[in-house]
Order: structure tokens, then sequence, then C-alpha cells
């Protein structure tokens, strides 16, 4: 196991607080878009996440009032245009293995979005376990308003298990905005909270996860993302073994004792 905290990423702010890691893009006065290095960074970052000592669960934030604005039209679409099929196709697999590393990751992670979510900024918000949201929040999967298929980075196999089939059908064929009180009420945000009350309200909900089993919060994470695949009576298999993993934890014991005392138990993650 690694130790991040003292991780000095390029293209990205990085702080790590009472074992919450926060991630903020860090080009405010462009809303933040994404270029080739901060998507590689980005991957690369959480895939060491599965190996950090020191890190229970991560929020993505805002920054300057939005949360990311895609994919930057100057520094990916121009030289994009210009790309023959084998370069194009390495770009769309390393955007793809961002999702692939925050879906492994192993932490639970919370998007905490302001202001603007569009593209691959959508992607993130999408990928993320919990999504907090201002009531200013502009969310759009706008890839064919740019000329491309909205089965972008698995939008076409996400987006429709979390709210339904035939609304994403309508955002990712149209690539409008869903406005923060509809992606409240279909289920894509979690909870709706004024922008001066968002940063508090995802540390308030991501050190709750913190204190909580945190080992047992990573087998959540892991049989809510294998299940996609299983069959009923594969996934109720496949949870009897996890639960019977997290049964030998000393957190489950603790749990018990401080049951028995009638004390709240201090969970410690082994």
């Amino acid at each position: 196991m690694t130790k991040l905290e003292g991780l000095r990423p390029a293209h990205f702010l990085w702080d790590v607080t009472d074992r919450v890691a926060t991630i903020r893009l860090n080009r405010p006065d462009r809303k933040n878009p994404l270029t080739f290095e901060s998507y590689a960074e980005l991957r690369d970052t959480f895939r060491a996440l599965v190996y950090a000592s020191d890190v229970d669960v991560v929020i993505l934030g805002s920054n300057g009032g939005n949360f990311c604005s895609g994919g930057d039209v100057h520094d990916i679409i121009g030289p994009l245009v210009g790309m023959e099929m084998k370069e194009l196709l390495a770009f769309t697999r390393m955007t793809g293995d961002l999702v692939k590393a925050m879906i492994g990751c192993g932490k639970p992670i919370i998007a905490a979005v302001d202001g603007v979510c569009v593209g691959a900024g959508a992607i993130m918000a999408m990928a993320s376990d919990l999504r907090l949201a201002s009531p200013g929040a502009k969310c759009a999967f706008l890839f064919t308003r740019v000329g491309l298929a909205g089965c972008d980075m698995g939008a076409c196999a996400m987006l429709p298990r979390i709210i339904g089939q035939g609304r994403a059908a309508e955002l990712l064929y149209t690539g409008r905005v869903m406005r923060a009180e509809e992606g409240e009420r279909w289920g894509f945000w979690n909870t709706l909270h004024a922008p001066e009350a968002l940063d508090e309200a995802a540390m308030g909900l991501a050190r709750q996860l913190a204190s909580g089993p945190t080992f047992a919060h990573g087998i959540t994470k892991t049989q809510i993302n294998q299940e996609w695949n299983m069959g009923l009576e594969q996934a109720i298999e496949a949870e009897a073994q996890a639960q019977a993993i997290c049964m030998q934890t000393r957190d489950f014991e603790r749990a018990y004792r401080a049951f028995v005392a009638k004390e709240q138990p201090a969970f410690q993650g082994d």
C-alpha cells in the first residue's frame, strides 16, 4: 500500500483531509476543460487510488463555479480532426480507461457539481458513485452536438441504469441540458445544495463514508458494478461470498461489541 497525500499533480488540484481526497480541475478561466494530459493524469491517479492507504473516499469537486466543460476545443478537438484512426482509437480508449479506473479504484467517489458539467465532465459525474449538485448545475451529454455519437465513455451502458432508458436516450440523442431539478427528480443527482453549501455537503457525506466500514464500502462498490453482468442467482451467490468475507473483518466484530455495549462502533477499515 502507498500514501497519496503528498501527490503533486500537474493538471488538477489535490487535497487529502480526514482520509478524503478532493480533486478539482484547475482551469477555472475556461470552465475546467480536459486536455490529453489531464485525462491521462486523472486515469493514473484513480489507478493509484486502488493501493492508497491514506484515502478512503474521493470527492470530484468544482472550481470557480464550474465542474468541467469537457474536452478542450483547442487542445483536444482541434488535434483530433487531423488524426488517423489508430491515433483516434488510442485516444478514445484512454478516455474510457479513465471511467474504468474510477469504477475500479475501490473507493466511493462523490461528484460535487456546480455550474457547467458537460461532455466528459458529465461522464465523470455519471461514473461517480454519488452525485451532489447546485440548483444552477448544467449537465449535458453533448456529443451529438459536435457530430459524434452519444455512446461515449460508457454512457449508453451507465446512463440508462441511472435514469432509465427513455430519459437517457433523449439526453444522448439531443445533447440538451438536463436541468438540476430535473436531474434530481430522475435520480441522477442524489441531492441539491446551494452553491455556497455544496462543498460542505460533499465533505460531510465523504466523512460519513470514511468513518464507516471502509473495507465493506469497497466490497459494495465492486458488487454494484460487477452485478450489472450477472443474473439474479449469480448475484445472490456473489453477495453471499462477499458478505462472508466482510463477516471476517474486525469492523464486523467491532459493530457487534458496540451494539452489545450500546455504543457507536468506531470502524477502522480492517
